[in-house]
């Protein structure tokens, strides 16, 4: 065939591909994939390129992306049929379709605590006044919200997540109501490693850096570095496992 006859008969492909690869596909409860086809394939000796959008959006809510596309290539290798690439943006938006559907927020309380009981008496060696509510110690629940859209950075093997928020420590009362004793800033960066494991691609959660800082109290002022190491435990055991295990 010469080059005319095969730019003709990709652009029939192409038109063909464009009804029906205008698909979106549900990645789980939250989030779906615009992956249609974005431009005419580019067609060279030995490959075709496809350029797909790759866009993530909140599950049903398909909205403007905050963010720019940058094109990319795909360094020329020849050892395998097909070559896959994600572009900074893919998960960008991955990132914004999370955020806006709150699946950042997470609340973990006594009952879902796996390594130790959360309560009162945790807190009242380091803030005297938590002592104060009662004699015998109360549950105590955290909530754990991010305040923005968590910022991602591609690298070699990797990516890195950084992620700003709050927790808020709550005292849960007899009669089942809550009373909040205080609320820290998060910041932390984190890593995600991904691999393939049974067909598809798993990313691999680890938390790099982390720092607390007092945002509003109840029970008067104290020093939040007191209270680092409880808290980076509790969010090593509980959060950290639990987002890995989705």
């Amino acid at each position: 065939l010469s080059k005319h006859k095969i730019i003709s008969v990709v652009f029939v492909i192409f038109c063909v591909l464009s009804t029906t690869l205008t698909a979106v596909m549900q990645i789980d409860d939250l989030a779906e994939v615009d992956y249609s086809l974005s431009g005419l394939p580019a067609v060279f000796q030995p490959f075709i390129d496809l350029d797909l959008k790759g866009i993530v959006f909140p599950a049903g809510i398909y909205t403007d992306s905050p963010y720019v596309a940058a094109s990319f290539t795909i360094p020329d290798q020849s050892d395998s049929m097909l070559y896959l690439a994600f572009s900074e943006y893919f998960f960008q938006t991955s990132s914004f379709a999370y955020y806006t559907t709150g699946a950042f927020n997470m609340t973990i309380a006594e009952e879902t605590c796996s390594y130790f009981n959360m309560n009162t008496e945790i807190f009242s060696s380091i803030i005297p006044e938590v002592a104060k509510y009662s004699v015998t110690p109360y549950p105590v629940m955290l909530k754990l919200m991010s305040s923005e859209i968590p910022v991602i950075r591609l690298q070699q093997d990797s990516f890195t997540v950084g992620i700003q928020g709050s927790m808020e420590v709550l005292a849960i009362l007899p009669d089942s109501t809550t009373r909040s004793l205080f609320t820290l800033n998060i910041a932390a960066n984190t890593s995600i490693s991904l691999n393939i494991f049974d067909q598809k691609l798993m990313g691999s959660l680890c938390l790099n850096r982390m720092q607390f800082s007092l945002a509003h109290s109840n029970v008067g002022s104290f020093e939040v570095l007191l209270l680092e190491n409880i808290l980076s435990y509790i969010l090593q055991t509980e959060v950290i496992p639990s987002a890995n295990g989705k």
